[in-house]
This record gives structure tokens, C-alpha cells and sequence, in this order.
């Protein structure tokens, strides 16, 4: 997975696999979450948004399937 900068008050950072679509978000409270089946525009799409999470908790947070960290 590689890492991408984000900055963001609720995610501290987030990781990315093109090859599988797996996408790892570790929050600022400690928790970690990680998703599958993530495009990549989708991922940059909130990486570059003007408040990532915000875009997280509203596209991908109850879009793409949760899996187990």
C-alpha cells in the first residue's frame, strides 16, 4: 500500500493498493478502517478534496465494503 498525503482534522493518514483496490484510512482518534473494491479516482478524489473528511464519511465510509484490518 502506499501512503498519501491528506490533510484533514478526522484522518491522519490514508493508504492505497492499486493493484487490489484496497484502501486503508487511519483516523486521528486511533482507529484504523480498511476498504475494498475503491477506485483509484475515487481515492484521489478524496485525497484532494477540499475537506477529505468530510468526503470520506459522505462516499466512502457506507459506499465500498469494509473489510477486516
Amino acid at each position: 500500500m502506499e501512503p498519501l498525503t491528506v490533510k484533514s482534522t478526522l484522518i491522519d493518514a490514508v493508504y492505497f493498493s492499486q493493484e487490489d483496490g484496497r484502501l486503508r484510512v487511519c483516523l486521528s482518534n486511533g482507529q484504523e478502517r480498511q476498504f475494498e473494491g475503491v477506485a483509484e479516482s475515487e481515492v484521489i478524489a478524496m485525497v484532494t478534496s477540499q475537506s477529505p473528511g468530510q468526503y470520506y464519511l459522505e462516499n466512502v465510509r457506507g459506499r465500498f465494503k469494509r473489510i477486516a484490518a
